[in-house]
């Protein structure tokens, strides 16, 4: 089994991710940004995660093409891949999971995560941990369906089921229960 949980910055994506690990006996933890940073880092390309985004499409291309071939080499019964299904880079919006990505993970399950306008912008304003983008409520409801669009091609384009889960705060335990029980593993 190979599930992608996607979402946009601020829904709650990775805390989901992390709460759903152990409810899936055998499962193994693929985060793909973390995975592109490693290999960034390693090409002096960035000092930090977020300063990926402002690389160049092209060398953004070549970071999602090395994390997938790993990614894709994983042999747990069960593979989480944490990711974004686009990224907003200063050449504009760029999917997370082009063709060649998605092919290559061969995914079993799609999981788009989401959570309210509002719990979005306060999780981004919040964040210390990461440097986010300051949205207006606009382009925030541009993002979410902009998520939802992407979500569908991606199904469309290799043959997994879809499914949304919402996040809302303090309720992380309760979607990664939704997922798990979706996956027919709760």
């Amino acid at each position: 089994m190979r599930v992608v949980v996607l979402g946009i910055p601020g829904v709650g994506k990775t805390t989901v991710v992390q709460k759903l690990v152990p409810m899936l006996r055998g499962a193994k933890l693929a985060n793909f940004g973390s995975i592109m940073f490693q290999e960034a880092k390693g090409r002096k390309w960035v000092r930090d995660r977020d300063g990926m985004r402002k690389l160049p499409v092209q060398r953004q291309r070549i970071l999602q093409e090395s994390a997938a071939s790993r990614i894709s080499r994983m042999k747990e019964p069960v593979v989480l891949v944490d990711t974004h299904l686009f990224i907003r880079t200063l050449e504009g919006f760029w999917p997370g999971l082009p063709f060649e990505m998605v092919r290559a993970l061969k995914p079993t399950h799609l999981v788009l995560v989401e959570a309210s306008t509002d719990e979005i912008l306060s999780r981004r304003a919040t964040d210390k941990l990461r440097e986010r983008d300051s949205l207006t409520r606009e382009e925030l409801a541009e993002e979410k369906a902009l998520a939802r669009t992407l979500l569908a091609v991606s199904s469309t384009l290799t043959g997994a089921p879809m499914m949304f889960v919402n996040n809302a705060e303090g309720k992380a335990d309760e979607a990664a229960a939704a997922v798990a029980r979706a996956l027919g593993k709760g």
